[in-house]
């Protein structure tokens, strides 16, 4: 995120729920309809203290001479009866529009957001835990419901009676009033201050709620590791320490809130107190009714309430807004890798697979400045040629597939696909003609059918069977209880190493793209199964360009090319038997795994 917008994020507390309008904006006509419901029942509201004014002075009696009729007392009691019928329906309809939109817009935003975090480069994963944007997701967006969903609706509906209650306080007795305004007007200021502490503690301890939440995501992904190194307790420990500092964030806030209400109660009702005492002096001496003092006990009540109610509702919208600044911290996020405005198109596909071309390409993680993870690397590889990727770990192999994907930019040099710079193309575009299967094989919590077709969502049940079975996955796919419709457990933890690896060779071949790339694709295989999925793969690199990432050397000797990396850079370049007459690394490497003098 730029320094700019993040600046501007940072803005006051309350202007950063103004963002939050795009997500409210398509939805006016619920909003002109709630806010219908909304003035009514804010007007019944605000007619029932002046309907019991007028049951007092006139119904019974204490107002007029000829009040001793028993009709004046029932016309007023079905008067205020209609109110309150007039009150529940309008207070109801409120309340189910209101709700609907807080759903509803939180729905949306949470789309939003997920929609905008599944762009972004690796490069924003390298620094941020998946729990801190699933705490996002989920607990932020919930306080926004809350303030849709209720806060906002009960803040118009206070802010309404606030004003009217006020109004009719005048009307009733302008020095009473008067009286209490200023005293009011001088609460204020303890009300902002606390306020402004609130929001403060408030993002703190979401804050909090995201680090235990990203630390669980770890270890639960790396439960069979903490267990076989019996760490649990510990973790557990670590845990707890997580959740004590959130609760303790949170008690801060609750206490600051608690004084914020008990602030706010204290200094409104003193006031109202102390006008009412002076009221009741003013009807023993004459100069006001028992109905109007009546009236304007109920209507400073509405003030007072709504105040209080208001002081609530801040608290709600000061946590809504640190939310809402965490949320558009991800919305306002750019991936540094975007598709061009106008991008070039790939020529149609030939019969021997994909051009590839990398000329003089250095590159850095963003994460280790210092470090070049590949070194004025230059490599030209023939369309249908199957090109091995040999050296030793951290020597640049698989950076080489992560910057062909373009989840990378290099900092320096240019790669091409069938002669057009991968930075012109579009994102879809590129690695729709690039298939891979990655080191770390990833298996979706679905069926067999379901993870082999990822590869291309509308192949259909004959194709995806066809291609498991190029992958040496058909057979044991079969012996599942439910075959290719058993679901394979969160990240397959159903199946083996090697059953694994070979659902993802399936899913690859399924795409069937000009471009493979095979990142130590038979490293988890038993000898029996690297025979099958070897004969299947080099099936499969018939008319595609194919580059193997291999530390097992058996299972590239027959490339047409072995490319040697060490530190970043081309060291050794060739054939098996070419490379170990040599007598460089790639035959240190031979001899230590073959045997070899």
């Amino acid at each position: 995120m730029s320094e700019t917008n993040s600046r501007e994020l940072k803005k006051g507390s309350l202007a950063m729920l103004g963002k939050l309008l795009p997500f409210l904006a398509p939805y006016k006509k619920q909003f002109v309809l709630a806010g219908i419901a909304l003035v009514v029942a804010a007007g019944a509201t605000l007619a029932i203290p002046y309907a019991f004014k007028q049951m007092i002075d006139i119904g019974f009696g204490l107002g007029a001479a000829n009040s001793n009729d028993p009709t004046h007392i029932d016309r007023y009691f079905l008067a205020l009866f209609g109110v309150a019928c007039v009150l529940a329906l309008a207070t109801a309809a409120r309340f189910y529009t209101v709700s609907w939109l807080g759903e509803r817009v939180t729905a949306d935003l949470r789309n939003s957001v997920y929609s905008h975090v599944v762009t972004q480069s690796p490069a924003f994963f390298e620094t941020t835990q998946t729990g801190e944007v699933l705490s996002r997701l989920t607990t932020d967006t919930t306080l926004i419901q809350t303030l849709v969903g209720t806060s906002i609706s009960m803040a118009l509906r206070n802010a309404l009676l606030f004003v009217g209650g006020l109004v009719m306080l005048f009307v009733t007795s302008v020095k009473l009033s008067s009286i209490i305004v200023v005293l009011l007007a001088a609460v204020v200021l303890p009300i902002v201050f606390f306020g402004r502490r609130v929001r403060k503690l408030s993002r703190d301890s979401q804050d909090r709620v995201a680090d235990a939440s990203a630390l669980a995501g770890e270890i639960l992904n790396a439960m069979p590791t903490v267990q076989a190194f019996t760490s649990e307790k510990e973790e557990a420990g670590r845990f707890g320490a997580s959740v004590e500092r959130a609760f303790g964030t949170a008690m801060q806030r609750i206490r600051a809130r608690s004084q914020l209400t008990a602030i706010a109660i204290l200094l409104v009702f003193g006031a109202i107190v102390f006008v009412l005492w002076l009221g009741a002096h003013a009807v023993l001496q004459g100069r006001m009714t028992a109905g109007e003092l009546g009236q304007f006990v109920l209507y400073a009540t509405l003030v007072a309430g709504a105040i209080g109610a208001l002081s609530e509702v801040m608290g709600d919208a000061q946590r809504a807004a640190g939310a809402a600044e965490r949320l558009l911290e991800l919305v306002a996020l750019r991936s540094a890798i975007q598709s061009p405005a106008q991008p070039r198109v790939l020529p149609p596909r030939t019969e021997n697979g994909a051009a590839l071309n990398m000329d003089n390409v250095t590159f850095h993680y963003p994460s280790r400045p210092q470090d070049a993870a590949l070194s004025h690397f230059s490599l030209d590889i023939r369309p249908g040629e199957t090109v091995a990727i040999v050296g030793p770990s951290g020597a640049g192999k698989t950076t080489l597939f992560q910057l062909l994907l373009r989840f990378y930019d290099p900092q320096q040099g240019t790669i091409t696909l069938d002669g057009i710079d991968i930075r012109q193309l579009d994102l879809h575009v590129l690695r729709g003609a690039i298939g891979v299967v990655p080191q770390d094989t990833v298996i979706f919590s679905a069926n067999a059918m379901e993870n082999i077709r990822y590869g291309r969502a509308h192949a259909t049940d004959a194709e995806v069977i066809a291609t498991a079975k190029l992958a040496a996955a058909h057979e044991f796919i079969e012996r599942l209880p439910d075959g290719y419709h058993s679901f394979l457990g969160e990240r397959g933890v159903r199946l083996s190493g090697g059953q694994r690896q070979r659902i993802a060779i399936a899913r690859a071949l399924l795409k069937n793209p000009p471009l493979l790339l095979l990142d130590e694709a038979t490293s988890a295989l038993d000898a029996e199964s690297e025979r099958l999925v070897q004969g299947a793969l080099e099936a499969a690199m018939i008319d595609r360009t194919t580059l193997v990432i291999a530390h097992r050397l058996a299972t590239v000797q027959r490339a047409d090319r072995i490319i040697v990396m060490e530190y970043g850079r081309i060291v050794e370049s060739g054939t098996h038997a070419s490379l170990v007459t040599q007598g460089g690394l790639y035959a240190s490497l031979a001899a230590l795994q073959f045997g070899q003098a």
